[in-house]
Formats: C-alpha cells, structure tokens, sequence
C-alpha cells in the first residue's frame, strides 16, 4: 500500500485557502450592484408632467 503525502495533501490545503481568500477580496474591492439596500429610503419616482420640463 502507498504512503500518504501528507506535504502534497497540505499544499493543497494552503492553495485553496489562499484562493478562496483572493476571491473574498476581490468580491470586497466590487461594488454588489445585487445587493439592494434595505436601510436607503425609497423615493417615488416625479410624474411625467414633471419630467417633461417644461410648460406647455
């Protein structure tokens, strides 16, 4: 029976931790245009009369 290389097994323990680390960060560093906010009030939209600037 074979030996288990626990060097090799550790290694790729330590590669994917890393990995997953970069990505935490790189998701950090994005805006999460997804995520929507729950604590922002939200304002209704002008009618058109409004947005139409002007009289007629």
């Amino acid at each position: 029976m074979a030996k288990p290389n626990y060097q090799f097994e550790k290694r790729q323990r330590e590669q994917q931790k890393k990995l997953k680390k970069a990505e935490k960060a790189q998701r950090k560093l994005q805006p999460a245009p997804a995520a929507p906010d729950t604590d922002a009030p939200v304002t209704p939209e002008a009618p058109a009369e409004e947005q139409s600037g002007g009289r007629p």
